[in-house]
């Protein structure tokens, strides 16, 4: 389980103090402060291959996105500040952001056409805050990778299984698409990415 830090602190108090020399992680959430459980093997296994596979892709199509090794995410309203597992963004909007520079922090919708949260134990935060907080920034793409199939029943349907969540924006509202097995994933951001659910989920646990 993540462990809340009680104290509420603001988000200029939360990036001067976090992340400390300890190599832990941090997120905020309406001013608590969260510590990000340890990340695992399989974890990592699949972000690897996820942001090598999107840098081919940018790459095939000259793309100006960068995908960053820390920054965060800060909704428009409130003391929060998200860290994805993966983020996408728009590097020449970056200019508009008033706290890259110093704080390695984005707010706008233009500047992150992407965003990437691999499962973990904090799954509630991913599909519940995160959704709300992502929605309401304006990003067009979210996507959960829950390759162990451990998140809610209401989110990833009975009997569980390794699912993908696609939220994608429109009209302001997230509409959501699933993708298992051999199913394709459909990304708005990366139409022509052939890449199927199944390769994603063997990632992280690669056939010998």
């Amino acid at each position: 389980m993540t462990q809340a830090l009680r104290k509420l602190v603001a988000f200029d108090e939360f990036v001067a103090k976090y992340p400390d020399n300890s190599g832990k992680r941090y997120e905020l959430h309406d001013g608590v402060v969260i510590e990000m459980p340890p990340p695992t093997g399989d974890h990592e296994e699949v972000i690897g291959f996820l942001v090598f596979e999107i840098t081919r892709e940018c790459i095939r199509l000259n793309l100006r996105y960068i995908i960053p090794k820390t920054a965060f995410v800060k909704p428009l309203s409130g003391e929060s500040a998200y860290l994805p597992d993966v983020l996408i963004l728009n590097q020449p909007n970056l200019v508009n952001e008033p706290l890259w520079k110093k704080e390695s922090t984005v707010s706008l919708a233009e500047s992150i056409p992407l965003v990437i949260e691999v499962f973990s134990t904090n799954w509630r935060d991913d599909y519940l805050t995160k959704v709300a907080g992502y929605e309401t920034l304006g990003i067009r793409e979210y996507w959960i990778v829950d390759y162990a199939a451990l998140g809610g029943r209401r989110f990833i349907g009975n009997p569980k299984q390794p699912t993908i969540s696609v939220y994608s924006l429109v009209d302001g509202e997230y509409q959501v698409s699933q993708f298992r097995g051999s199913d394709r994933i459909e990304s708005q951001t990366f139409p022509d990415l052939n890449l199927t659910a199944e390769q994603i989920f063997q990632s992280a646990y690669p056939q010998t």
